[in-house]
Protein backbone atom coordinates (compact mmCIF):
# COMPACT_ATOMS: atom_id res chain seq x y z
CA UNK A 1 0.00 0.00 0.00
CA UNK A 2 1.44 3.31 -1.07
CA UNK A 3 2.20 5.77 1.75
CA UNK A 4 0.03 8.84 2.16
CA UNK A 5 1.26 12.13 0.80
CA UNK A 6 3.02 14.13 3.49
CA UNK A 7 0.38 16.89 3.28
CA UNK A 8 -2.41 14.44 4.27
CA UNK A 9 -0.64 12.81 7.21
CA UNK A 10 -1.63 15.53 9.75
CA UNK A 11 -5.24 15.47 8.49
CA UNK A 12 -5.53 11.69 8.83
CA UNK A 13 -3.92 11.85 12.28
CA UNK A 14 -6.48 14.41 13.48
CA UNK A 15 -9.39 12.36 12.11
CA UNK A 16 -8.03 9.20 13.79
CA UNK A 17 -7.60 11.04 17.09
CA UNK A 18 -11.18 12.44 17.06
CA UNK A 19 -12.67 9.05 16.20
CA UNK A 20 -10.67 7.36 18.97
CA UNK A 21 -11.89 9.94 21.48
CA UNK A 22 -15.49 9.52 20.32
CA UNK A 23 -15.46 5.73 20.57
CA UNK A 24 -13.51 5.70 23.84
CA UNK A 25 -16.63 6.72 25.78
CA UNK A 26 -18.93 3.77 25.19
CA UNK A 27 -21.94 5.34 26.92
CA UNK A 28 -21.61 8.51 24.87
CA UNK A 29 -21.47 6.48 21.65
CA UNK A 30 -24.63 4.58 22.60
CA UNK A 31 -26.49 7.78 23.53
CA UNK A 32 -25.44 9.47 20.26
CA UNK A 33 -27.28 6.78 18.33
CA UNK A 34 -30.14 6.17 20.76
CA UNK A 35 -31.33 9.80 21.12
CA UNK A 36 -32.29 10.45 17.46
CA UNK A 37 -33.84 6.98 17.21
CA UNK A 38 -35.90 7.54 20.37
CA UNK A 39 -37.13 11.00 19.33
CA UNK A 40 -38.00 9.85 15.80
CA UNK A 41 -39.83 6.82 17.22
CA UNK A 42 -41.81 9.05 19.60
CA UNK A 43 -42.97 11.41 16.85
CA UNK A 44 -43.76 8.46 14.59
CA UNK A 45 -45.92 6.90 17.31
CA UNK A 46 -47.77 10.17 17.95
CA UNK A 47 -48.45 11.17 14.36
CA UNK A 48 -48.96 7.78 12.71
CA UNK A 49 -52.43 7.37 14.21
CA UNK A 50 -53.87 4.64 16.36
CA UNK A 51 -53.09 1.05 15.45
CA UNK A 52 -55.46 -1.87 15.54
CA UNK A 53 -54.62 -2.64 19.15
CA UNK A 54 -54.27 0.95 20.34
CA UNK A 55 -57.09 2.87 22.00
CA UNK A 56 -57.59 6.11 20.04
CA UNK A 57 -57.11 9.46 21.68
CA UNK A 58 -60.34 11.09 22.82
CA UNK A 59 -61.29 14.74 23.23
CA UNK A 60 -62.86 15.62 26.58
CA UNK A 61 -66.33 17.05 25.86
CA UNK A 62 -69.08 18.00 28.29
CA UNK A 63 -72.69 18.00 27.00
CA UNK A 64 -75.51 19.80 28.79
CA UNK A 65 -78.86 18.65 27.37
CA UNK A 66 -81.52 21.16 28.43
CA UNK A 67 -83.95 19.94 25.74
CA UNK A 68 -84.26 16.21 26.51
CA UNK A 69 -86.22 15.68 23.28
CA UNK A 70 -85.96 12.63 21.05
CA UNK A 71 -83.56 14.49 18.76
CA UNK A 72 -81.30 15.89 21.49
CA UNK A 73 -81.21 12.53 23.27
CA UNK A 74 -80.17 10.83 20.02
CA UNK A 75 -77.48 13.46 19.43
CA UNK A 76 -76.06 12.82 22.90
CA UNK A 77 -76.16 9.06 22.33
CA UNK A 78 -74.32 9.46 19.04
CA UNK A 79 -71.66 11.63 20.67
CA UNK A 80 -71.22 9.10 23.50
CA UNK A 81 -70.68 6.33 20.97
CA UNK A 82 -68.18 8.35 18.94
CA UNK A 83 -64.65 6.98 19.39
CA UNK A 84 -63.13 10.46 19.09
CA UNK A 85 -64.99 11.92 22.10
CA UNK A 86 -64.93 11.29 25.85
CA UNK A 87 -68.34 12.64 26.86
CA UNK A 88 -69.47 13.69 30.33
CA UNK A 89 -72.88 15.11 31.35
CA UNK A 90 -72.32 17.74 34.07
CA UNK A 91 -74.47 20.73 34.94
CA UNK A 92 -73.93 23.92 32.96
CA UNK A 93 -72.11 25.64 35.84
CA UNK A 94 -69.80 22.65 36.30
CA UNK A 95 -69.17 22.47 32.55
CA UNK A 96 -68.23 26.16 32.43
CA UNK A 97 -65.85 25.73 35.37
CA UNK A 98 -64.19 22.66 33.83
CA UNK A 99 -63.58 24.39 30.50
CA UNK A 100 -62.31 27.57 32.19
CA UNK A 101 -59.80 25.56 34.26
CA UNK A 102 -58.62 23.53 31.26
CA UNK A 103 -60.04 20.20 32.45
CA UNK A 104 -62.40 19.94 29.46
CA UNK A 105 -61.73 21.10 25.91
CA UNK A 106 -65.30 21.90 24.83
CA UNK A 107 -68.74 22.03 26.47
CA UNK A 108 -71.86 21.74 24.29
CA UNK A 109 -75.05 23.42 25.51
CA UNK A 110 -78.21 22.03 23.85
CA UNK A 111 -80.95 24.60 24.65
CA UNK A 112 -84.57 23.95 25.46
CA UNK A 113 -86.62 23.36 22.31
CA UNK A 114 -83.57 22.58 20.16
CA UNK A 115 -84.93 19.33 18.69
CA UNK A 116 -88.23 20.75 17.45
CA UNK A 117 -86.65 23.99 16.21
CA UNK A 118 -83.87 22.11 14.36
CA UNK A 119 -86.40 19.86 12.65
CA UNK A 120 -88.57 22.88 11.71
CA UNK A 121 -85.49 24.51 10.18
CA UNK A 122 -85.63 21.90 7.40
CA UNK A 123 -88.85 23.41 6.06
CA UNK A 124 -89.06 26.99 4.91
CA UNK A 125 -87.32 30.11 6.15
CA UNK A 126 -87.63 29.77 9.93
CA UNK A 127 -85.24 30.80 12.66
CA UNK A 128 -82.64 28.16 13.42
CA UNK A 129 -81.89 27.18 17.01
CA UNK A 130 -78.56 28.14 18.53
CA UNK A 131 -76.16 25.50 19.85
CA UNK A 132 -73.73 26.79 22.48
CA UNK A 133 -70.06 25.78 22.34
CA UNK A 134 -67.98 26.77 25.36
CA UNK A 135 -64.32 26.17 24.56
CA UNK A 136 -60.81 26.46 25.90
CA UNK A 137 -59.23 29.07 23.58
CA UNK A 138 -55.79 27.45 23.80
CA UNK A 139 -57.21 24.26 22.23
CA UNK A 140 -58.63 25.55 18.95
CA UNK A 141 -57.75 22.36 17.05
CA UNK A 142 -59.96 20.34 19.39
CA UNK A 143 -62.78 22.88 19.00
CA UNK A 144 -62.68 22.49 15.22
CA UNK A 145 -62.82 18.70 15.50
CA UNK A 146 -65.73 18.79 17.96
CA UNK A 147 -67.62 21.22 15.74
CA UNK A 148 -67.26 18.91 12.75
CA UNK A 149 -68.18 15.76 14.69
CA UNK A 150 -71.18 17.52 16.21
CA UNK A 151 -72.41 18.64 12.79
CA UNK A 152 -72.33 15.04 11.63
CA UNK A 153 -74.35 13.74 14.59
CA UNK A 154 -76.92 16.54 14.52
CA UNK A 155 -77.49 16.24 10.76
CA UNK A 156 -77.81 12.46 10.92
CA UNK A 157 -80.17 12.59 13.90
CA UNK A 158 -82.44 15.37 12.65
CA UNK A 159 -82.55 13.91 9.13
CA UNK A 160 -83.39 10.48 10.49
CA UNK A 161 -86.15 11.88 12.69
CA UNK A 162 -87.68 14.10 10.01
CA UNK A 163 -87.35 11.78 7.02
CA UNK A 164 -87.21 8.41 8.76
CA UNK A 165 -90.74 8.26 10.13
CA UNK A 166 -90.12 9.24 13.74
CA UNK A 167 -93.07 10.45 15.82
CA UNK A 168 -91.59 13.92 16.17
CA UNK A 169 -90.92 14.07 12.41
CA UNK A 170 -94.55 13.12 11.62
CA UNK A 171 -95.89 15.85 13.89
CA UNK A 172 -93.52 18.43 12.39
CA UNK A 173 -94.66 17.69 8.85
CA UNK A 174 -98.31 17.95 9.89
CA UNK A 175 -97.63 21.39 11.36
CA UNK A 176 -95.35 22.48 8.53
CA UNK A 177 -97.84 21.84 5.68
CA UNK A 178 -100.41 24.53 6.60
CA UNK A 179 -97.62 26.97 7.47
CA UNK A 180 -96.01 26.54 4.06
CA UNK A 181 -99.36 26.84 2.24
CA UNK A 182 -100.11 30.15 3.98
CA UNK A 183 -96.64 31.61 3.52
CA UNK A 184 -95.68 34.39 1.08
CA UNK A 185 -93.23 32.16 -0.82
CA UNK A 186 -93.57 31.90 -4.64
CA UNK A 187 -96.37 29.58 -5.72
CA UNK A 188 -94.08 27.18 -7.61
CA UNK A 189 -91.80 26.83 -4.62
CA UNK A 190 -94.73 26.25 -2.24
CA UNK A 191 -96.25 23.69 -4.58
CA UNK A 192 -93.02 21.67 -4.89
CA UNK A 193 -92.39 21.72 -1.13
CA UNK A 194 -95.97 20.73 -0.33
CA UNK A 195 -95.76 17.88 -2.84
CA UNK A 196 -92.53 16.66 -1.27
CA UNK A 197 -93.90 16.75 2.28
CA UNK A 198 -97.17 15.16 1.22
CA UNK A 199 -95.24 12.35 -0.43
CA UNK A 200 -93.17 11.85 2.72
CA UNK A 201 -96.36 11.84 4.80
CA UNK A 202 -97.89 9.23 2.51
CA UNK A 203 -94.68 7.18 2.74
CA UNK A 204 -94.93 7.29 6.56
CA UNK A 205 -98.52 6.01 6.49
CA UNK A 206 -97.55 3.07 4.29
CA UNK A 207 -94.75 1.85 6.59
CA UNK A 208 -95.09 -1.32 8.75
CA UNK A 209 -96.24 -1.06 12.33
CA UNK A 210 -93.89 -0.03 15.12
CA UNK A 211 -91.23 -2.59 15.89
CA UNK A 212 -90.43 -3.35 12.26
CA UNK A 213 -87.14 -2.27 10.78
CA UNK A 214 -87.03 1.46 10.11
CA UNK A 215 -85.89 2.80 6.73
CA UNK A 216 -82.39 4.27 6.69
CA UNK A 217 -82.16 7.97 7.53
CA UNK A 218 -81.62 10.49 4.77
CA UNK A 219 -79.62 13.68 4.75
CA UNK A 220 -81.40 16.94 5.50
CA UNK A 221 -81.71 19.92 3.21
CA UNK A 222 -79.64 22.43 5.18
CA UNK A 223 -77.72 22.76 8.43
CA UNK A 224 -80.64 23.08 10.88
CA UNK A 225 -78.90 25.10 13.60
CA UNK A 226 -76.42 27.88 14.25
CA UNK A 227 -73.46 27.88 16.62
CA UNK A 228 -72.59 30.40 19.30
CA UNK A 229 -68.98 29.96 20.43
CA UNK A 230 -67.79 31.35 23.74
CA UNK A 231 -64.15 31.28 24.81
CA UNK A 232 -63.97 30.44 28.50
CA UNK A 233 -61.47 32.57 30.41
CA UNK A 234 -61.66 34.54 33.63
CA UNK A 235 -64.18 37.35 34.00
CA UNK A 236 -63.52 40.08 31.42
CA UNK A 237 -60.31 38.31 30.33
CA UNK A 238 -59.44 37.90 26.65
CA UNK A 239 -57.33 34.96 25.54
CA UNK A 240 -53.72 35.86 24.74
CA UNK A 241 -51.88 33.06 22.93
CA UNK A 242 -48.50 34.59 23.80
CA UNK A 243 -49.08 33.80 27.48
CA UNK A 244 -49.33 30.09 26.70
CA UNK A 245 -46.37 30.04 24.29
CA UNK A 246 -44.11 31.97 26.69
CA UNK A 247 -45.03 29.58 29.51
CA UNK A 248 -44.07 26.51 27.47
CA UNK A 249 -40.89 27.87 25.91
CA UNK A 250 -39.65 29.52 29.12
CA UNK A 251 -39.94 26.23 31.02
CA UNK A 252 -38.14 24.42 28.21
CA UNK A 253 -35.17 26.76 28.29
CA UNK A 254 -35.07 26.77 32.08
CA UNK A 255 -34.57 23.02 31.95
CA UNK A 256 -31.93 23.28 29.23
CA UNK A 257 -30.07 26.02 31.13
CA UNK A 258 -30.05 24.04 34.39
CA UNK A 259 -29.07 20.83 32.58
CA UNK A 260 -26.13 22.76 31.15
CA UNK A 261 -25.11 23.76 34.69
CA UNK A 262 -25.21 20.09 35.65
CA UNK A 263 -22.98 19.20 32.68
CA UNK A 264 -20.55 21.96 33.71
CA UNK A 265 -20.38 20.35 37.16
CA UNK A 266 -19.37 17.09 35.49
CA UNK A 267 -16.68 18.94 33.54
CA UNK A 268 -15.38 20.49 36.76
CA UNK A 269 -15.22 17.05 38.36
CA UNK A 270 -13.46 15.69 35.28
CA UNK A 271 -10.83 18.46 35.54
CA UNK A 272 -10.14 17.64 39.18
CA UNK A 273 -11.78 20.69 40.74
CA UNK A 274 -13.66 18.56 43.28
CA UNK A 275 -10.36 17.22 44.60
CA UNK A 276 -9.47 20.75 45.71
CA UNK A 277 -12.91 21.33 47.20
CA UNK A 278 -12.64 18.13 49.23
CA UNK A 279 -9.58 19.54 50.95
CA UNK A 280 -11.47 22.73 51.81
CA UNK A 281 -14.15 22.99 54.52
CA UNK A 282 -16.93 22.48 51.95
CA UNK A 283 -19.28 19.54 52.41
CA UNK A 284 -21.16 17.81 49.65
CA UNK A 285 -24.46 19.10 51.07
CA UNK A 286 -23.15 22.68 51.10
CA UNK A 287 -21.91 22.36 47.54
CA UNK A 288 -25.24 21.00 46.25
CA UNK A 289 -27.23 23.56 48.25
CA UNK A 290 -25.18 26.39 46.79
CA UNK A 291 -25.60 25.09 43.25
CA UNK A 292 -29.35 24.61 43.78
CA UNK A 293 -29.77 28.12 45.17
CA UNK A 294 -27.77 29.82 42.40
CA UNK A 295 -29.56 27.77 39.75
CA UNK A 296 -32.95 28.69 41.21
CA UNK A 297 -32.07 32.39 41.17
CA UNK A 298 -30.91 32.19 37.54
CA UNK A 299 -34.02 30.22 36.56
CA UNK A 300 -36.34 32.68 38.29
CA UNK A 301 -34.66 35.60 36.55
CA UNK A 302 -35.00 33.89 33.15
CA UNK A 303 -38.68 33.19 33.76
CA UNK A 304 -39.54 36.67 35.05
CA UNK A 305 -37.57 38.45 32.33
CA UNK A 306 -39.30 36.31 29.67
CA UNK A 307 -42.75 37.16 31.02
CA UNK A 308 -41.73 40.78 31.52
CA UNK A 309 -40.90 40.99 27.82
CA UNK A 310 -44.21 39.31 26.97
CA UNK A 311 -46.07 41.83 29.14
CA UNK A 312 -44.42 44.85 27.52
CA UNK A 313 -44.43 43.69 23.90
CA UNK A 314 -47.38 41.27 23.64
CA UNK A 315 -49.70 42.66 26.31
CA UNK A 316 -49.62 39.47 28.42
CA UNK A 317 -51.23 40.10 31.82
CA UNK A 318 -51.49 38.26 35.13
CA UNK A 319 -55.28 37.99 35.18
CA UNK A 320 -55.41 35.53 38.06
CA UNK A 321 -53.37 35.93 41.24
CA UNK A 322 -50.03 37.78 41.40
CA UNK A 323 -48.92 35.86 44.53
CA UNK A 324 -49.98 32.66 42.78
CA UNK A 325 -47.94 33.56 39.70
CA UNK A 326 -44.87 34.30 41.81
CA UNK A 327 -45.35 31.12 43.82
CA UNK A 328 -45.52 28.98 40.67
CA UNK A 329 -42.50 30.81 39.23
CA UNK A 330 -40.43 30.03 42.35
CA UNK A 331 -41.59 26.39 42.28
CA UNK A 332 -40.63 26.13 38.59
CA UNK A 333 -37.20 27.63 39.32
CA UNK A 334 -36.54 25.16 42.15
CA UNK A 335 -37.71 22.23 40.04
CA UNK A 336 -35.40 23.25 37.19
CA UNK A 337 -32.35 23.87 39.42
CA UNK A 338 -32.69 20.52 41.19
CA UNK A 339 -33.09 18.88 37.78
CA UNK A 340 -29.63 20.26 36.97
CA UNK A 341 -28.29 18.64 40.16
CA UNK A 342 -29.87 15.38 39.08
CA UNK A 343 -27.99 15.58 35.77
CA UNK A 344 -24.71 16.12 37.64
CA UNK A 345 -25.40 13.26 40.03
CA UNK A 346 -26.47 10.66 37.50
CA UNK A 347 -24.24 11.61 34.58
CA UNK A 348 -21.18 9.46 34.02
CA UNK A 349 -19.52 11.88 31.62
CA UNK A 350 -20.38 15.27 30.07
CA UNK A 351 -20.93 13.77 26.62
CA UNK A 352 -23.28 11.06 27.91
CA UNK A 353 -25.18 13.50 30.13
CA UNK A 354 -25.62 15.96 27.27
CA UNK A 355 -27.32 13.38 25.04
CA UNK A 356 -29.53 11.94 27.76
CA UNK A 357 -30.66 15.32 29.08
CA UNK A 358 -31.46 16.57 25.57
CA UNK A 359 -33.73 13.57 25.09
CA UNK A 360 -35.25 13.93 28.57
CA UNK A 361 -35.99 17.66 28.28
CA UNK A 362 -37.47 17.34 24.79
CA UNK A 363 -39.70 14.47 25.91
CA UNK A 364 -40.90 16.36 28.99
CA UNK A 365 -41.68 19.47 26.95
CA UNK A 366 -43.54 17.52 24.27
CA UNK A 367 -45.53 15.52 26.81
CA UNK A 368 -46.29 18.70 28.74
CA UNK A 369 -48.18 20.15 25.77
CA UNK A 370 -45.73 22.98 25.07
CA UNK A 371 -45.14 21.88 21.46
CA UNK A 372 -48.14 19.90 20.31
CA UNK A 373 -51.66 19.54 21.75
CA UNK A 374 -51.90 16.50 24.01
CA UNK A 375 -55.23 15.34 22.51
CA UNK A 376 -53.34 13.86 19.52
CA UNK A 377 -51.48 11.48 21.85
CA UNK A 378 -52.71 7.90 22.33
CA UNK A 379 -55.03 7.51 25.32
CA UNK A 380 -52.40 5.80 27.50
CA UNK A 381 -49.86 8.54 26.75
CA UNK A 382 -52.32 11.24 27.78
CA UNK A 383 -52.40 9.64 31.23
CA UNK A 384 -48.58 9.61 31.35
CA UNK A 385 -48.46 13.38 30.83
CA UNK A 386 -50.02 13.87 34.27
CA UNK A 387 -46.71 12.82 35.92
CA UNK A 388 -44.57 15.21 33.85
CA UNK A 389 -43.49 18.40 35.71
CA UNK A 390 -43.65 20.55 32.57
CA UNK A 391 -47.39 19.98 32.25
CA UNK A 392 -47.98 21.19 35.82
CA UNK A 393 -45.75 24.19 35.26
CA UNK A 394 -47.44 25.25 32.00
CA UNK A 395 -50.95 24.64 33.36
CA UNK A 396 -50.15 26.65 36.50
CA UNK A 397 -48.75 29.62 34.57
CA UNK A 398 -51.73 29.51 32.18
CA UNK A 399 -54.11 29.57 35.15
CA UNK A 400 -52.46 32.67 36.59
CA UNK A 401 -52.32 34.55 33.27
CA UNK A 402 -54.99 34.21 30.58
CA UNK A 403 -57.31 31.79 32.41
CA UNK A 404 -57.79 34.29 35.23
CA UNK A 405 -57.97 31.62 37.94
CA UNK A 406 -57.47 32.79 41.53
CA UNK A 407 -54.88 31.76 44.10
CA UNK A 408 -56.59 28.39 44.64
CA UNK A 409 -55.66 27.44 41.08
CA UNK A 410 -51.96 27.87 41.90
CA UNK A 411 -51.84 25.68 45.01
CA UNK A 412 -51.88 22.22 43.40
CA UNK A 413 -49.28 23.04 40.67
CA UNK A 414 -47.03 24.57 43.34
CA UNK A 415 -47.29 21.49 45.57
CA UNK A 416 -46.60 19.10 42.67
CA UNK A 417 -43.63 21.13 41.37
CA UNK A 418 -42.15 21.38 44.86
CA UNK A 419 -42.61 17.62 45.18
CA UNK A 420 -40.61 17.10 41.99
CA UNK A 421 -37.92 19.48 43.29
CA UNK A 422 -37.69 17.55 46.58
CA UNK A 423 -37.46 14.21 44.73
CA UNK A 424 -34.75 15.50 42.36
CA UNK A 425 -32.74 16.96 45.26
CA UNK A 426 -32.99 13.78 47.32
CA UNK A 427 -31.80 11.56 44.47
CA UNK A 428 -29.01 14.00 43.62
CA UNK A 429 -27.75 14.09 47.23
CA UNK A 430 -27.76 10.29 47.43
CA UNK A 431 -26.06 9.66 44.08
CA UNK A 432 -23.63 12.58 43.78
CA UNK A 433 -19.99 11.44 43.47
CA UNK A 434 -16.97 13.57 44.33
CA UNK A 435 -14.48 11.42 42.45
CA UNK A 436 -14.28 10.94 38.72
CA UNK A 437 -15.38 7.41 37.82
Amino acid sequence: MAPLPSTLVPLVAMIRKDLQLFFSDRRSVIVSFVVPIAIASFFGMVFSGAGADTEPARIDVAIVDEDMSAISTAVVAGARADKSLAVTMPSEDAARADVRQGKTAVAVIIPKGFGEAAANAFFGDVEKPELGLLHDPSRSAELAMVRGILTQHVMETVSSEVFGGGQQGRQLIERALPRIQSSDAPEDEKRRLVEMLTSIQKFYNEQPAAGAAEPPGRRGITLPYTVREEAMTGANVAYNGYAHSFAGMAIQFLLFAMANIGIEMLLERQRGLWARLRSAPVSKLMLLSGKAASGAIISLMILLVSFGFAMVVFNVRIQGSVPGFLGISVACALMASTFGLLVAALGNSPATARGVTTLTVLMMVMLGGAWVPTFIFPAWLQEVTKIVPVRWAVDGLDAMTWRGVGLNGALLPMVVLMGFAAAFATIAAARFKWEEA
